[in-house]
């Protein structure tokens, strides 16, 4: 990612404005090229730590989602075990109304009725078998019960501990944003962007889902970079290009490393690029799409916009690309 270029006049009006006069006591302000390569500094370290933002977010959805499958789970055998328990409490119940063991040889042979003593004992005999089935369910299912339980808190406390760090992240990239915004905003270079934004139309040489996945991007410039976003209103690097080819009929993964680990088997070298390949730079903090002709639409960094940019522009620090 990196700051926008800066007309000259504008330049010369903030080389006198960082200029102060009269303030020999008070400490510097930097000059245009300072300020300039301060911002470099912040947006690079800012790809690296809205990367794992995203990584630390993606780790928490999979995390909680793990904790909501196994304490549905949890639920379901509680309340098997709760109904398992009122049968077996029941067939306790009809087994002493029967007034002992019916099936005894000697209580079969001193009836005085041997034929319903028979059809008591067939009664009593399926009754046994019941109940043995229901108390092995009933046995199985409670010794199940605490070690999901126990399972479930295990997700549970993962899930908080990987929102813990998505806070942390959060509060540097906030921090970071603010010194970004000043910087930006010193240089006159700073671009709120437009929500609302629709963009322009694609009319490069991508064919298929490439073309597909390009009018997507496309038709996001000018909405602003926002960190962790993926739209519709906003986007980091990743959540263009992850939205981007799934309005193509592709899914990628969330962040930039994972979506270069993804590619893996996919690299294409950087000589034969094709529309739709994305490109990654700045140490894996940073995506976009190549589009063809030289350029390449990507969402840079804070206060600035999903846009075009030439290949020649982007390529510093490129690690490589992948083919979708």
């Amino acid at each position: 990612m990196r700051f926008g270029r800066v007309p000259v006049a504008a330049g010369l009006t903030i080389g006198l404005v960082l200029t102060p006069v009269g303030a020999a006591l008070a400490d510097p302000r930097p000059t245009l090229a300072q300020a300039k390569a301060k911002l470099k500094k912040l947006n690079d370290k800012a790809d690296k730590v809205v990367d794992r933002y995203n990584t630390a977010t993606e780790n928490y959805k999979k995390s909680k989602g793990t904790y909501t499958k196994l304490n549905d789970t949890y639920k379901r055998k509680l309340a098997t075990v709760a109904e398992l328990r009122e049968q077996v409490v029941g067939m306790a119940v009809d087994s002493y109304k029967l007034g002992g063991d019916v099936t005894s040889f000697p209580g079969l042979m001193g009836s005085d009725n041997p034929g319903a003593m028979l059809t008591g004992w067939a009664v009593a005999g399926q009754l046994s078998r019941e109940r043995a089935e229901k108390l092995a369910a009933f046995n199985e299912a409670n010794r199940g019960l605490k070690a999901d339980r126990d399972k479930a808190q295990k997700a549970l406390q993962g899930a908080d501990k990987e929102r813990d760090s998505v806070e942390k992240e959060r509060s540097e990239i906030r921090k970071l944003i603010a010194q970004q915004e000043k910087l930006l905003r010193r240089l006159g270079a700073y671009n709120p962007g437009n929500p609302n934004s629709t963009g322009v139309k694609y009319t490069g040489p991508a064919s298929g889902n490439a073309a597909a996945a390009l009018r997507f991007a496309y038709a996001q410039m000018g909405k602003p970079y926002v960190f962790g976003g993926t739209g519709p209103g906003g986007y980091d690097c990743s959540g263009l290009t992850q939205a981007a080819w799934r309005a193509a009929g592709l899914s990628l993964p969330r962040t930039t490393w994972q979506q270069w680990a993804w590619g893996a088997s996919r690299k294409v070298d950087m000589d034969s690029l094709q529309a739709g390949d994305l490109i990654f730079s700045e140490g894996l903090g940073h995506v976009g799409i190549y589009a063809g002709n030289g350029e390449v639409v990507h969402a840079p960094q804070t206060g600035d916009v999903v846009k075009v940019t030439k290949l020649s522009n982007y390529g510093r620090n490129v690690v490589g690309a992948i083919r979708p």
